[in-house]
């Protein structure tokens, strides 16, 4: 999936890495906060203080997404499992493992890290915005605060839904796990689900560009692919491990 990436930094031993997808999306990402989200939300700002917001955001959203997915690699990491790494790509990022977890409490800790830790740095935005609009009035800092609280409490709630390989379906695969002692049954359940959550947001996608929404439909469209391709991946890479014990 990633053959073109570029090493960032190393952080507590766990290389950080752009799969060449990112930069784009960086791009695009500084774009509409710049154009869209600070001018709607912030009136009668002069433009270079929305680029500014714009940029200042888009480094935010990125070191959130580090942020949530340092933590599955720190507690994946504590019960020893092999990590590769944090890589971030067009739809966010992933800590890449060597194996899949070998007991459903490891598995549920871990993809649970992450949302529980952008929920808490989202709060700690949230502090920090009404420190610097304590005065009653908007500042270009309040409204960057603002927005990273906003989204990584999105980031949060988008990663809790049952659709593997998204964290929710590695949360719902360790419960099917640990009732039936089963990985290779639960995976199919939680890839099947991956798989129509998929479907629902390519027709969603197909709806929403029907009404005008051309863009959005597109993203919905591609985000649902996405999902489809990776829960049939990740149920044949563990077959493939299972077969190979």
């Amino acid at each position: 999936m990633f053959d073109d990436r570029i090493t960032l930094f190393t952080l507590f031993g766990f290389k950080v890495q752009v799969d060449a997808s990112w930069i784009v999306i960086a791009l695009l990402v500084t774009w509409s906060l710049a154009t869209g989200y600070f001018p709607s939300s912030y009136e009668d700002l002069a433009p270079g203080s929305y680029w500014l917001m714009g940029i200042v955001g888009a480094a935010g959203l990125f070191a959130s997404i580090i942020f949530h997915e340092f933590w599955h690699s720190a507690v994946a990491r504590h019960f020893g499992l092999p990590m590769k790494g944090i890589t971030l790509f067009i739809f966010g990022g992933i800590a890449e493992m060597s194996q899949e977890p070998d007991r459903p409490k490891t598995e549920f800790l871990m993809a649970v890290a992450g949302p529980v830790a952008s929920v808490f740095l989202g709060f700690g935005f949230y502090g920090l915005q009404s420190v610097a609009e304590a005065g009653g009035e908007p500042t270009i800092l309040g409204g960057v605060f603002g927005y990273l609280a906003f989204i990584n409490w999105l980031l949060a709630g988008f990663n809790i839904l049952p659709a593997f390989p998204l964290d929710g379906g590695r949360i719902l695969r360790s419960i099917l796990w640990s009732i039936r002692d089963d990985l290779m049954w639960a995976t199919r359940v939680v890839c099947r689900i991956g798989s129509g959550f998929g479907v629902a947001l390519i027709l969603l996608g197909i709806i929403t560009m029907l009404g005008g929404y051309m863009i959005n439909g597109i993203w919905y469209i591609v985000i649902g692919l996405f999902l489809r391709g990776a829960a049939a991946s990740s149920r044949q890479r563990l077959e493939k491990q299972l077969s190979e014990e």
